[in-house]
């Protein structure tokens, strides 16, 4: 009977080896993937990464299950995600603030965009509009030129808030054109955008899904995109390298990463599996809808974009001298 137990229990021994090794045999993924996202519900980069994770798992036929997790600019999540086991189950929707501009705007940053993530892929990449107040007597870039330099100090910009892409894209303009737009933080893109169109701000830097409407209606007067090329629904308006300042560029973007040390072949899957996400007509549609393109850089290409992001912003947001504790 003792041996006849032995046996037994070494059979069983044998089949959960077995059993474990063909788990780890399955493709990737075999279970549910978490998708970080450092915005609350219903915001614009949680709404872009549900729709991304809805394709994922429709390809994958697992679950793909996004966790909201704001707070603090993005850093709640994206240290969440930083710190995640690097085995292709956790992803994070990261953007220019989670991924560039918090590294020089927050001191004590507890991750590293560069060092903590292996990036795979841009989802999307857009640029700003620069608006004026169409009362105002300027037509194009020349004309804020020479009427900034005419009355330094005279003329302001609003943003949603100090160390934001839409302030801190001003503060870079400042630099490149040697005016002095004076920054007037709100507490929302949106109500920068009113005073802009009552007229008690004269300009502002702000997105195509926001600002086109009033574009078109005329109560706006859109002058140039900030991006190094032209902005595709009004491909006319020049950008703002093109009309006076060759070096001005500024993105809006948002793409995935993993955990540093995420083995490369789920990279690679990761990268053409989201590309595949990004082919389909309706993704292609929502975000060209909203003034963006998508994206589908490879691996390295967002590595060595996130680290150029990284150093441009750094200086400007030591000139702008904003910080967030």
């Amino acid at each position: 009977m003792a041996h006849f137990t032995k046996i037994f229990i070494a059979a069983a021994l044998l089949s959960s080896v077995i059993f474990a090794a063909s788990l780890q045999a399955q493709p990737y993924p075999n279970k549910a993937v978490r998708m970080i996202v450092p915005g609350a519900p219903g915001s614009a980069i949680d709404l872009r990464a549900r729709q991304i994770a809805t394709k994922l798992s429709e390809q994958w036929r697992q679950p793909v299950v996004v966790d909201n997790r704001p707070g603090a600019g993005g850093i709640i999540g994206t240290e969440l995600a930083a710190r995640a086991a690097p085995d292709g189950y956790t992803l994070i929707y990261g953007s220019i603030g989670t991924h560039s501009i918090n590294a020089s705007l927050y001191p004590k940053l507890p991750y590293d965009p560069v060092k903590d993530f292996s990036p795979i892929t841009t989802v999307l990449i857009g640029p700003l509009l620069l608006v004026v107040n169409p009362k105002l007597p300027i037509k194009n870039i020349p004309d804020l030129l020479a009427y900034a330099k005419s009355t330094p100090g005279g003329l302001s910009y609003a943003s949603s808030g100090s160390g934001q892409g839409s302030h801190l894209v001003g503060v870079m303009f400042n630099m490149q054109a040697k005016t002095e737009l004076v920054h007037i933080p709100y507490k929302s893109q949106t109500a920068g955008l009113t005073d802009v169109i009552s007229g008690q701000v004269g300009l502002m830097f702000d997105t195509p899904s926001t600002c086109m409407p009033h574009i078109q209606s005329g109560a706006l007067r859109a002058l140039a995109t900030t991006r190094q090329k032209r902005f595709t629904p009004l491909p006319e308006l020049p950008t703002i390298a093109e009309a006076g300042l060759p070096q001005f560029e500024m993105s809006v973007w948002g793409a995935m990463f993993a955990p540093a040390g995420t083995p490369t072949p789920i990279i690679e899957q990761l990268h053409a599996d989201i590309a595949k996400a990004l082919s389909a007509p309706d993704v292609r549609a929502s975000i060209l809808n909203v003034g963006q393109e998508p994206g589908n850089d490879r691996p390295e290409q967002l590595a060595a974009f996130v680290k150029a992001e990284v150093e441009k912003w750094r200086a400007v947001v030591k000139i702008s001298g904003a910080r967030a504790e």
